[in-house]
């Protein structure tokens, strides 16, 4: 129970935290002075749908730390981190329109204007972490940064979800536990081909209606990842969670290429200099998670763990799930596709040796 309390009197720190930074950065940009150079004509646009109280939230405060600091307060920075410029949709017209300059988006968000991005979300794509990082660092890094630029958005960085599982008001175990329930899917083919692979009822809806459709009973079922299911108030409505690791899900750190590429060099390492490290956001973000599931009992949430048997039943009825995504997306997603087959094999070879 203590180390509860402590956890609730850490994330109370965190918030104040927030509010100190927001006050700052509104004082910063009313204070500027557009006579100082280009960079300070107008308040660079950070934008997010971050929640309070999760890893995702310290990282761009962190950020925007690190990012005044860096330019001395020449920099006007307007942080806009909890959907104050709506959804993600939203997100990725303002950074094309050249409204946003900088933001965090999922990989389905993204995947409106780069369709390859929604194979990243195919179902069993990665067995587990470890090959995750590998193909993404070695492979999908530059090859997405450059599919990236072709649509005017400069990949900063990558920045992990955490695995998706599945939720839900009862136990979903197997495959069959899931026929017939209604279950939310968001954006993007991955998610509906997942969900009626499984037999579920499919139910499209944004992410900010799910609380109150559970509550409704408009749904019953969905997949999200640990932190964002623990700590949105999903955990409360649908108790039972099942750790399925299906899917890797990832977000984008992007940039208007067109803001971008108006940077000097030395603007540019300031900027990516102070978006943390891919290794220091994966360490929090799994750290994250498995503080969540350490306290699920003192929250309500019972954890079900899958045996070989169930993940097999799992990943036999999704199968062809990933041929199909690949053929509604087209583009270069074979080829993506094969680039990761690769890797995992590359991957797998270097661990057993």
């Amino acid at each position: 129970m203590m180390l509860y309390v402590t956890r609730i009197i850490q994330d109370l720190s965190k918030s104040l935290r927030a509010i100190v930074l927001l006050l700052s950065g509104l004082t910063l940009i009313v204070g500027c002075d557009s006579s100082q150079g280009p960079d300070t004509e107008r308040p660079v646009m950070i934008a997010g749908t971050t929640f309070p109280d999760t890893a995702g939230e310290g990282h761009w405060l962190g950020f925007y730390e690190r990012l005044v600091e860096a330019t001395g307060g020449q920099m006007p920075l307007r942080l806009l981190i909890y959907g104050q410029l709506g959804s993600e949709d939203q997100l990725v017209s303002g950074l094309r329109r050249g409204r946003v300059q900088f933001a965090n988006l999922s990989a389905m968000a993204v995947s409106t204007v780069v369709p390859e991005m929604a194979l990243l979300y195919a179902p069993f794509l990665f067995d587990d972490e470890a090959e995750a990082d590998y193909v993404y660092d070695r492979y999908l890094t530059p090859l997405y940064r450059g599919l990236l630029a072709e649509k005017g958005l400069h990949l900063v960085s990558w920045y992990e979800i955490g695995f998706l599982e599945v939720y839900g008001k009862e136990p979903v175990l197997v495959p069959g536990d899931a026929r017939g329930r209604r279950f939310r899917v968001g954006a993007g083919p991955a998610a509906r081909l997942f969900a009626g692979a499984i037999g579920a009822d499919v139910i499209p809806l944004g992410f900010a209606d799910v609380v109150a459709s559970l509550q409704t009973g408009l749904i019953e079922s969905g997949e999200n990842s640990v932190s964002l299911y623990a700590r949105t108030g999903i955990a409360g409505e649908a108790p039972h969670l099942t750790m399925t690791d299906h899917a890797f899900g990832i977000s984008a750190i992007v940039a208007s290429k067109d803001w971008w590429d108006s940077l000097s060099y030395e603007r540019q390492q300031q900027v990516s200099n102070a978006w943390p490290d891919i290794a220091e956001t994966r360490r929090a973000v799994r750290a994250e998670s498995q503080s969540d599931l350490q306290y699920a009992a003192e929250l309500g949430i019972v954890v079900h763990h899958l045996s070989k048997e169930q993940r097999g039943l799992w990943r036999e009825v999704t199968a062809g799930a990933t041929d199909r995504i690949i053929e509604i997306i087209g583009g270069r997603s074979r080829e993506v596709y094969e680039v990761i087959r690769n890797a995992r094999q590359e991957h797998r070879l270097q661990r057993n040796n």
